[in-house]
């Protein structure tokens, strides 16, 4: 039976299914000739789900709202985001309907708007994790389409010397400075610095930790405090009694304000942001001889891959090496002047 109801100008249809469970739903449209279209074509696929045994039919939302609930993702509202950006073109459809073409669509939407590549690519993951979860643990659909990422520029490692990192930090304002300070001391996230509690903090064991919903791997860290991070850390007692970094009495929400962009033009220091101060710690840590292995432990890295991209940074080791295929020899040469002999280092190639 369709009605309408009155806080709605759609049609709605009301009917009871095979099963004895009451359905109410909107048909999306004023058309009453569509919208019973909508309730036949809705009763046809419910008996043929119920009598035959027949997949039901998901839609986006239903797939998304699951998603969402199940994941253990502690920060949601980018994902929010991103639902309410992709609605438009995927909110009215079964998981079915979604094809490759729809996808491409979104795509190029989103580049339109003059976002960098990888800021689409944060997005198509969103779609591609939903709909290869729909189809191997939920068996909602038989396949998925292909989701194309885009190729994403490689960046450099920006990272401060110790001079520029004492400039910066002579510009910013106290709190901030020494939020800094402590995230180049233990190479934390941003979000990591500004939530850290007190609970996760022992000053005697000079240690701390990050809880596994806190964490991007999803996996728990252990953070050792060197004597600058447990100054700082000390510093800080008696401030709030549960976060450890805030300002006037409040705790800091983030780090990447204005004061943080105008000590960067003060200091001249340009193409760097609040997460650079992190390669900036581990580019130190490789300057200053730490193994590969330990700074994947120390930084919380679950891809050695992501070490290595400062292996660059600290070739040393490799010296020994190179020096193996060196063809030059230093021998010492004799030659006279003003009636003296002065002994003269020479360079000459061994054959």
């Amino acid at each position: 039976m369709l009605h309408k109801r009155p806080n709605s100008q759609f049609w709605w249809c009301d009917f009871v299914a095979p099963d004895g469970k009451r359905i109410q739903r909107s048909t999306k449209t004023v058309d009453r000739r569509l919208a019973q279209e909508f309730e036949d074509k809705l009763r046809y696929q419910m008996w043929r789900v119920i009598q035959l045994g027949e997949k039901p039919r998901r839609t986006w939302k239903d797939a998304a709202t699951r998603w969402y609930r199940e994941t253990n993702r502690k920060n949601k509202e980018p994902i929010l985001a991103a639902f309410k950006w992709l609605d438009k073109y995927l909110g009215n459809l079964y998981l079915d309907q979604i094809t490759r073409e729809v996808i491409d669509k979104i795509t190029d939407d989103k580049l339109k708007t003059g976002v960098a590549p990888a800021t689409v690519n944060r997005l198509l993951e969103i779609v591609r994790v939903i709909l290869n979860t729909a189809v191997k643990h939920w068996e909602w659909i038989e396949r998925a389409p292909h989701v194309r990422l885009l190729r994403q520029p490689t960046r450099r490692i920006r990272w401060l010397t110790r001079e520029e990192a004492d400039t910066l930090l002579s510009h910013l304002p106290e709190h901030t400075r020494t939020m800094a300070r402590f995230s180049l001391a233990t190479g934390l996230r941003e979000t990591n610095v500004t939530r850290l509690q007190w609970s996760q903090v022992d000053l005697e064991r000079r240690s701390a930790w990050i809880e596994a919903d806190q964490s991007k791997t999803g996996r728990p860290i252990g953070i050792p405090l060197n004597r600058e991070a447990v100054v700082l850390l000390r510093g800080e007692l008696g401030k709030h009694k549960k976060y450890v970094f805030t300002y006037n009495g409040k705790p800091v929400l983030r780090c990447n304000t204005k004061v943080w962009r105008r000590a960067l033009t003060l200091s001249k220091i340009e193409d760097f942001r609040w997460h650079d101060l992190r390669h900036t710690w581990a580019s130190w840590h490789v300057q200053n001889g730490t193994p590969m292995h330990v700074l994947q432990e120390l930084g919380g890295w679950s891809d050695i891959r992501m070490v290595q991209r400062y292996a660059h940074l600290s070739p040393e080791h490799l010296a020994p090496y190179a020096e193996t295929l060196c063809r030059l020899e230093t021998v010492p040469t004799f030659s006279t002047t003003y009636g003296t002999t002065n002994k003269k280092a020479a360079t000459r190639i061994i054959r």
